[in-house]
Parts: structure tokens; sequence; C-alpha cells
């Protein structure tokens, strides 16, 4: 039987063509927005991945280290390796900031998320793809290479000036930050250390106060001094448990008796993805119902305008007795076809400008696939007012025109 779909769709197959090219590239950018929801959820695994931990201890009552600030003192490891199932614990700093390029008064501002580690401890990167890791104790750092920061370059973090001596890669927070990774002391300083000026105001303060100076509460004002220039705050604990012991009950007796949060892989994924990132993914499943209601409207209003110029045809198809299904489904067909085009230039258009994002993008064969058969049933509802239209047609139609 001769294809009344493909006869027409060659006969006027440029604007076709550059009508699946339109809904292709609408079509990429909905597979995009459910690429970046997927880059986001695996930007989180990952950040619990390169931790290297079982566990995460943070401050009583927070959701820290990622969703919420968390402040530590930095010899609480040492109680948690007193307990059974702990095998190893380490101290760890996260703060997100700008850190500058080439020093001084060199380069730009980079994003990043500046880790303090304790070397070979939970938390330092698992691999180096350049460079070698933190061996000093101070003005030493291992980047992430989408920092853009070279081996060996010399970068800016508040007051001193850092040596990158490694790269690593796929190293990133939860909202997709390159990490930056400096020794414990130096992300304790970069955190929690004033500056000079802030210091010297609080020693005139704490000087001023005659409260601090009286005869029964001796060196009271030399401790607060010093401890205006030390720090001994962290923001979690990174626990690894050992083998034959369950995290989670291991976790409920550091609640128990250190009066500290513990949580689990599994309760800090929940916490990355349920909390940090909801909003966001909220905000992307409205832009992909959006974007599908663009796609069904622009199907629709193509086929039916293709389907009003075909009135004459229609109604001499009918003079000579084609059936309506007939007609239905050559309709259905352009439908179908020009999905077919749209999700065939959408997924190649997506394929190539994903790697330019400033974030991770994740396509996966599952929302491809998923993509496909929505494309499939959005052009097939789409086709159902030109369809309609079609069967309306009189046959006189052909006779009278």
């Amino acid at each position: 039987m001769i294809s009344l779909a493909g006869r027409d769709i060659l006969h006027s197959w440029a604007r076709f063509a550059f009508t699946g090219i339109g809904l292709g590239l609408l079509i990429g950018v909905t597979l995009s927005m459910a690429g970046v929801y997927r880059g986001m959820v695996d930007d989180a695994k990952a950040l619990l991945d390169n931790s290297g931990a079982d566990l995460w201890v943070v401050q009583k009552d927070t959701l820290g280290p990622y969703a919420e600030p968390s402040s530590l003192r930095d010899d609480s490891y040492r109680a948690l390796l007193g307990l059974p199932g702990v095998a190893d614990a380490a101290n760890i700093t996260y703060l997100s900031m700008q850190v500058r390029q080439g020093g001084v008064e060199k380069g730009a501002d980079v994003r990043t998320m500046v880790v303090g580690i304790s070397p070979g401890q939970p938390g330092e990167p698992g691999y180096l793809i350049a460079g070698r890791q933190i061996t000093r104790g101070h003005y030493e750092a291992v980047a992430d290479v989408k920092t853009g920061f070279a081996l060996g370059e010399a970068i800016r973090i508040r007051r001193h000036d850092y040596t990158v001596v490694g790269l690593t890669r796929r190293m990133v927070s939860s909202g997709g930050d390159p990490m930056l990774f400096v020794s414990l002391k130096d992300g304790q300083d970069v955190q929690f250390l004033k500056d000079n000026e802030a210091i010297l105001n609080e020693r005139q303060r704490t000087a001023a106060n005659s409260a601090l100076n009286r005869p029964g509460v001796p060196g009271l004002l030399d401790a607060i001094q010093a401890s205006q220039t030390s720090n001994h705050n962290v923001n979690a604990v990174l626990v690894r448990i050992a083998q034959g012991h369950e995290p989670e009950a291991v976790a409920r007796e550091i609640r128990r008796w250190k009066h500290l949060q513990a949580y689990t892989r599994a309760q800090m994924e929940e916490i990355l993805v349920s909390k940090l990132i909801l909003t966001s993914a909220k905000q992307i499943g409205m832009f992909l119902v959006i974007l599908s209601i663009v796609s069904a409207a622009i199907v629709a209003f193509i086929i039916y305008t293709m389907t009003l110029g075909k009135i004459r045809e229609i109604a001499v198809l009918k003079l000579i007795g084609t059936r309506n299904r007939s007609i239905a489904g050559m309709i259905l067909q352009q439908a179908l076809g020009l999905g077919l085009i749209g999700f065939s230039v959408g997924k190649i258009a997506a394929t190539l400008w994903v790697p330019i994002f400033p974030k991770y993008v994740l396509l996966t064969p599952e929302d491809t696939l998923r993509g496909f058969v929505a494309v499939m049933l959005i052009c097939a509802l789409a086709s159902t007012l030109a369809i309609r239209a079609a069967l309306r047609v009189d046959p006189a139609t052909a006779i009278g025109g």
C-alpha cells in the first residue's frame, strides 16, 4: 500500500525538516535540564565517595557539615577512636569561598570548596592525575582540574599564598564547586582565624574589661589573648568503621555517649538530595513540564497547519473511498515522524553542548529512553487536533473547490 504520510513528507520535506530541527533543539534543552538534575545528584554522591568515610560526626542538632554549619573541637576524634567499631577518625574542615588565581595581584577569583585534611587520613583525595599529595603542614594545596589551576602555580587564600603541588579530578562539592585541599591547620586558619586588625580590636576590648584584670583571676587575660591567635575547631570528623561492625550501631553509640550527631552514608545522602537540591529539583521539574507543554503545542500547531493545507487532497481521498482510519494513520505517522526527527536532533545537540556547561551534566540511557517515549506520546496526543479536523472534511469539497 502506498504510504500517504511518506508521500506528503517528501512533497514538503524542507518545511518538515526545519520544523523537526527546531523541535529537536527544544528537546535537546529538555534532555539537558534532566541531565543537570542527574549531575547534581551525582555531584552529591561523588562528594560522599571522595570523603572515604562511613560516618560523618558533626555538631549536635545540626545537619552539617554540608547542609548546615557545624563546629567541633579538634580533639573530638580522640574520644571517637576509643569506641568499639571505629577503625579510623580524622578531622576535616569545609569552606566554600573565592580563591585568587596567581597570587596577590594576579588572575581572577575562582569559586572553590577549600577542604582542610590530615594527610593519609579520610578526606584526602583518593587519587591524583599529576603531582603529589600534601606533605608539608602549611601553604601547599591539591586542586581539582576544574579550578583551572596549574601544577606549581601560586594561589591566594585569605592572607597567604599557596603552591599547587597536585591535581585531581571529579572532586566537587554538592553544589558542583571544585575542591581545593590544604592541610588541616591551614583549613582551620582559613575558616576560623580572624585577621590581624580584628585580633587587635578584640585584644583592646579584652584589656579594657576590668573584670578580667581583677586579682582573683590571674592569667585569664593572657589565656584569652592567646586563644585569639589560635584555633581548635573543625567542621566534622570522618569515621571509618572496622570490618564486622554496622555503621548505624556505631552511630547510635556516638549519639548516646559523645553528645554529637552522627550520620551514616545513607542518611547523609538523603540530607544532600532531599535538603540541599530539593528546591532545585522542583524548579527543574517545572521547566521540564513547561518545555513538554511547549513541545506539544508546537507539534500540534505544525501538524494542524499541514493538515489544513491538504483539505482538498483529504476530500479527494474521502471521495474515492479512503477510510477514515487510513487518513488518521497518515496524520499520526507524520506527527511521529516529526517527533523522531526532533528527538534525534535533540539527542545529538544535547550530547554536543553538554561538555561546555559550567557544571556537571549527566545524560543517562534511562533518561534518554524515557525522553524518547515521552516525545512519541506527546506527538501522538498533539496529532489528535489535526485528525479531528481531517475527519470532519466534507468529500464534496473536492468537487466544489
